[in-house]
């Protein structure tokens, strides 16, 4: 299966993105696939400011995405647009990063009008870095993302799930298809 690397591109150390990422995460190992986790937050902030790619931990996060067959990507919007925080690595990174790759686009947001953030923010930056394929990507209303329990294992309720699941199968697919056209 494939290795892909989920991207919380959220400012906060607990946040709804991630929430959503991890939910997602889980249903990718489920389905067989490698999972590798980067939460932005946790890149020293200077050298992202900067553009410092000498920096180890920002070089480690470039190799890390190098190596992955896929990328889920997972972002509240803030003021109509994907956040700062992910805009800040995206643009330190090289500018076709993301050659070859498949990549879901992932939103959190307080309404459904958050969802044009993904098609007219993300999406051509995305696609300028070179992506194979930019899947469908999806938003999810923050109320419909619920942690149950002391364990605190995230649930997407409502009219949300059935759309998510569509657009991670969507995911899977495209994944699978880049594995066959490469071993052709």
């Amino acid at each position: 299966m494939s290795h892909i690397l989920t991207v919380s591109g959220s400012p906060r150390q607990q946040s709804r993105s991630a929430k959503l990422l991890d939910h997602v995460a889980a249903d990718l190992a489920v389905a067989g696939h490698r999972i590798e986790h980067l939460r932005i937050l946790d890149l020293p902030a200077e050298p992202l400011q900067h553009g410092d790619v000498s920096d180890p931990r920002i070089a480690d996060a470039e190799a890390r995405l190098d190596r992955a067959d896929g990328v889920v990507i997972a972002t509240p919007v803030y003021k109509a647009a994907y956040t700062g925080l992910l805009k800040s690595w995206l643009d330190l990174l090289p500018q076709y990063a993301l050659q070859g790759k498949t990549v879901l686009p992932l939103a959190t947001g307080g309404s459904m009008a958050h969802a044009l953030a993904l098609d007219y923010a993300l999406r051509p930056v995305l696609q300028s870095m070179g992506a194979r394929h930019v899947v469908q990507g999806f938003l999810v209303v923050d109320r419909f993302i619920e942690s149950d329990g002391p364990d605190g294992v995230t649930t997407i309720t409502g009219d949300a799930l059935p759309g998510l699941t569509e657009v991670v199968d969507g995911f899977c697919r495209a994944l699978a298809q880049d594995a066959v056209r490469l071993s052709a």
